[in-house]
């Protein structure tokens, strides 16, 4: 009797999924709890692991089928967990052949350069069929190269799990087309909505970093040891200033639905975090009530989870503010745009030294330019103005966070 694999239950906010990679063929053996399959959504990729012992018996839904709730994706036959005591009777009789394997394999791959077999993986080439031109038949990287732009498309092969297809364009050159995933194309539908749906200008300021730096370098140490292993960071400064300018400016911590204004009493600040599958943004809950070293934190959980494809969808849902740092990857000054039905979003920027007069002097300061992305239709601009003068001013002079001023 098999038992049948099931897609996890979707949250109404997300209708459907999409197969992404299955890691087992029909026939392998599979243990409990083992991951089997990959299932991208529009908000975050979840796992589905086996929910026995056993061999994978059918896969009903493969790599790019889009899948709903609950629904049966494949079927898994139960079955003993026979390898491990057949290892141990057999152990010491087939280790001999085990090292004889390792040393063919050993062999077969002393064979290939380095940078050959790198090649070899990303175009997903079969490496038998190239005749290598190195030492004792050795495969270079030239060789590799001469063979993706002479051979025709049939010499690549894609693999079974991924849609992607390799190949040569009109004139001849080497191409790759990949379909855009969910994540990806979701994230594209909503900056197009964003654009075209609302009445978007943007505010820019700058603050001086100088204050929170030298709060940085007087406690990192201490605030690292206390808080067991915690790095203070710039974000947690910026959550607490964002928080505090909120609450001053409840319209630019509304949202729209519809004809309608929702004003929320509480600030739950979204994180726009890079991932390697598009952009995702995980959602502080309550920061008012979160202390530096708590936002921090979080932050580098969210930053773990989205590297590692593990952020949950009940981690991205709502948010009525969002703050995006492209300075992390080195932007200057640019406009962010709003993630809906938010109707503001701030943008940080890469610290840079200017020279900047100050008190009729010119001294050299850590700037940072700020980007204030809002809703026309909701916010005036004093409005939003106000905010960011806030945000400014809190940041310059940290002791207005404890303060409250």
């Amino acid at each position: 009797m098999t038992i049948e694999i099931k897609a996890p239950t979707l949250p109404e906010s997300v209708p459907d999924g999409t197969i992404a990679n299955w890691y087992k063929n029909v026939g392998d053996t599979v243990t409990r709890d083992e991951l089997l399959v990959d299932i991208e959504t529009d908000k975050v990729v979840i796992e589905v692991v086996s929910p026995t012992d056993g061999t994978l018996k059918e896969i009903l839904k493969n790599a790019g089928d889009t899948i709903v709730s609950n629904q049966a994706i494949g079927s898994v036959l139960p079955g003993e967990k026979k390898a491990a005591a057949k290892e141990e009777k057999v152990g010491q009789i087939t280790s001999a052949t085990d090292q004889q394997a390792d040393a063919a394999a050993s062999d077969s791959e002393a064979i290939i350069s380095p940078a050959a077999k790198k090649l070899i993986e990303e175009n997903k080439l079969d490496g038998s069929t190239i005749d290598g031109s190195g030492k004792d038949g050795r495969i270079t990287k030239e060789d590799v190269l001469n063979v993706l732009e002479s051979a025709p498309a049939s010499v690549f092969k894609p693999a079974a799990a991924s849609p992607s297809s390799v190949g040569m364009s009109k004139e001849g050159r080497l191409e790759e087309r990949v379909p855009m995933s969910r994540l990806r194309a979701k994230v594209a539908e909503r900056l197009l909505q964003a654009s075209q749906s609302t009445a978007m200008l943007t505010t820019f300021n700058e603050v001086n970093m100088q204050p929170i730096m030298e709060i940085r370098n007087r406690y990192k140490a201490e605030f690292e040891k206390v808080h067991e292993g915690t790095r203070l960071g710039f974000m947690s400064f910026f959550v607490r200033a964002s928080t505090e300018a909120l609450k001053r400016y409840p319209a630019v911590n509304a949202s729209l639905d519809g004809d309608e204004i929702i004003y929320h009493g509480y600030q739950d600040i979204g994180v726009a975090v890079s991932s390697p599958r598009g952009l995702v943004v995980p959602v502080l809950r309550n920061t008012d009530t979160m202390g530096l070293a708590q936002v921090e934190q979080e932050i580098r959980q969210f930053g773990e989870k989205a590297r590692d494809g593990k952020l949950s969808i009940e981690e991205m849902l709502g948010g009525t503010f969002t703050i995006s740092n492209g300075g992390v990857f080195g932007s200057l000054l640019s406009t962010p745009i709003l993630n809906p039905p938010q109707t503001a979003i701030l943008g940080m920027h890469k610290i840079q030294e200017r020279p900047m007069a100050v008190s009729g002097e010119v001294k050299v300061l850590p700037m940072m330019y700020l980007a204030l992305s809002y809703d026309h239709r909701m916010i005036d601009g004093k409005e939003a103005v106000q905010f960011l003068v806030t945000v400014k001013d809190l940041l310059e002079d940290p002791t207005r966070l404890l303060l409250e001023i």
